[in-house]
């Protein structure tokens, strides 16, 4: 089933979308749904590659440079965006190793990017819709920040830093008419995960999921199109878990 949502006028900007993951997903069917996408990452060539895939299929796109974790070229980044009415702020790295395998060079670089990195676009893109009289910024946390997991220390503390994020920029933005809602997935298969989670070694995994699988990419739709659109207008500080039940698993 494709969903779809009219999103004529928005000028959404989405940040980590040079790779096959949730950005790239995301600019695609928020522009099938008529907005216009600036996609952001760090290597422009993926990004210029996307905007010709989603022009080509008759949307509106461009690209701009960006590393989040580095406050001059989110500036930079976010000007050259232009009048965004949205921010989807979702670049994010992960590191995975045990606790104490963890070097001071793995967690700077986790940090930087998941939790300062989305402090800085969050913030910056922020600026811009409170002087142009309001916005929506919806971050991608992950399940990760709730619950512990295993290898995953420096990216869980980023995410669940994400989740805090978001219910006290939503606190300080609403008056500026800005919402800021996050969505929490769980484990999902992407281009970059697939061969792992899909084979034996992912099955213990998959079992502890209520719903007994891992998520697809078109799971996060309706989350995103609710929170993107008009449909959401009353929520902020909202966290959409989409994780299959994999929270609410037994013990």
């Amino acid at each position: 089933m494709t969903l779809t949502a009219d999103l004529t006028g928005q000028r959404i900007l989405v940040t980590g979308a040079s790779s096959e993951g949730f950005g790239a997903h995301f600019a695609r069917v928020l522009a099938r749904c008529g907005a216009y996408v600036v996609v952001a990452a760090r290597r422009l060539e993926a990004l210029e590659a996307l905007v010709t895939e989603i022009t080509d299929a008759g949307g509106s796109a461009s690209a701009v440079r960006m590393d989040v974790a580095d406050l001059a070229s989110v500036r930079d980044g976010v000007k050259a965006a232009g009048a965004i009415t949205t921010c989807i702020n979702n670049a994010g790295v992960a590191v995975t190793k045990r606790a104490l395998d963890q070097t001071e060079a793995d967690y700077d670089f986790v940090m930087d990017t998941n939790l300062k990195g989305a402090w800085n676009v969050a913030t910056e893109a922020a600026k811009v819709m409170r002087d142009s009289g309001g916005g929506n910024i919806i971050n991608t946390a992950s399940i990760t920040g709730f619950q512990t997991a295993a290898g995953t220390g420096p990216y869980a503390m980023s995410k669940a830093g994400v989740l805090h994020m978001t219910r006290q920029l939503a606190m300080e933005l609403a008056r500026f008419n800005i919402r800021v809602n996050a969505i929490a997935p769980g484990y999902f298969l992407t281009d970059i995960n697939r061969d792992q989670l899909a084979g034996d070694a992912g099955e213990p995994l998959r079992k502890r999921i209520a719903m007994r699988r891992y998520g697809e990419l078109p799971d996060l739709d309706g989350p995103l199109l609710l929170l993107v659109s008009d449909a959401s207008r009353f929520m902020t500080g909202s966290i959409l878990t989409v994780d299959g039940g994999h929270l609410v698993g037994s013990l």
